[in-house]
């Protein structure tokens, strides 16, 4: 069972490595990184240039406390989270990123947080 898991991550460390390779954030188009642990969900918007977090969010943000407890889902949640980050990133006149999906399929959580942040004005 732990060899498993061990190679689930190696593969998707490999995944993440290769998509790395070819996208990159700049100030003018930075990069939307996605991490999912089991119960939470993250994603950043990062410049790769000068190496900064331009800015971020969670479902453990506070100002989405509430629609989070809205979702029934995981995925009703990703979506939230997708949403409140665009409108952060419009406020901070961040319309267009790379989308950096980390190794993870584009599948259910990591769909719904980018299907959330188109909703909510940014392009990709």
């Amino acid at each position: 069972m732990a060899d498993q898991i061990k190679l689930k991550h190696q593969a998707r460390a490999r995944r993440r490595h290769h998509i790395r390779k070819t996208v990159r954030g700049t100030a003018g188009r930075p990069r939307l990184v996605v991490f999912r642990s089991n119960k939470q969900i993250y994603a950043q918007i990062i410049d790769d240039d000068v190496q900064k977090t331009l800015l971020a969010a969670s479902s453990l943000t506070k100002d989405i406390e509430a629609n989070i407890k809205k979702a029934k889902t995981k995925i009703e949640k990703s979506k939230v989270v997708g949403k409140h980050l665009a409108e952060l990133a419009l406020k901070k006149k961040i319309s267009t990123v790379v989308f950096d999906r980390a190794g993870y399929l584009y599948h259910g959580r990591v769909k719904a947080l980018a299907e959330g942040a188109r909703e909510g004005g940014l392009k990709f």
